[in-house]
């Protein structure tokens, strides 16, 4: 997962399927809270190089502005049919409702993406992960990789340092 600091802040929540990652841009972010869902708006997918990009984008085909690595881990596929088989990650993304579990750093438990209309929501699912008081946002701001906020990062580009 990256927050992304372009026209709008966002965190794009990635997940890899058939050798691209899935993205959904999350513009207020995950919630802990099951009662709180957030718009999240499906987007391109990615090329899995991707998923550890850190810098500042210029003008590129991603979105200009700064991008750390928020969260990172490994997900699988919880979606289930009607006779509770297995739904392929692909097809539930094309049915419009895609249950996972993640195994992040700082996100963990079951997750879910429905489609409602042209956008998406996303919603935590009530496990032992749930966490209404939490605000997993505010309180780690930081980047998995290199240590920045969002804000660290595009002081970094326009100080002319590496990123």
């Amino acid at each position: 997962m990256q927050l992304h600091d372009a026209r709008r802040l966002h965190y794009d929540i990635r997940l890899e399927v058939h050798g691209v990652l899935k993205s959904w841009a999350v513009p207020r972010g995950p919630s802990l809270d099951p009662s709180v869902k957030r718009l999240a708006v499906f987007t391109t997918d990615h090329d899995l190089e991707y998923a550890s990009y850190e810098g500042v984008h210029a003008d590129s085909k991603y979105g200009s502005g700064a991008v750390i690595v928020w969260d990172a881990g490994v997900y699988t596929n919880l979606t289930r049919d009607d006779r509770q088989q297995l739904v392929e990650p692909a097809t539930a993304i094309e049915r419009g409702h895609f249950k996972f579990q993640l195994y992040g750093v700082k996100l963990t438990g079951a997750w879910a993406f429905t489609r409602t209309g042209a956008d998406w929501l996303l919603v935590k699912v009530r496990d032992d992960d749930a966490d209404p008081e939490r605000d997993i946002t505010s309180i780690e701001p930081r980047s998995m990789l290199s240590g920045l906020t969002i804000g660290e990062m595009a002081a970094s580009a326009r100080d002319g340092q590496e990123t």
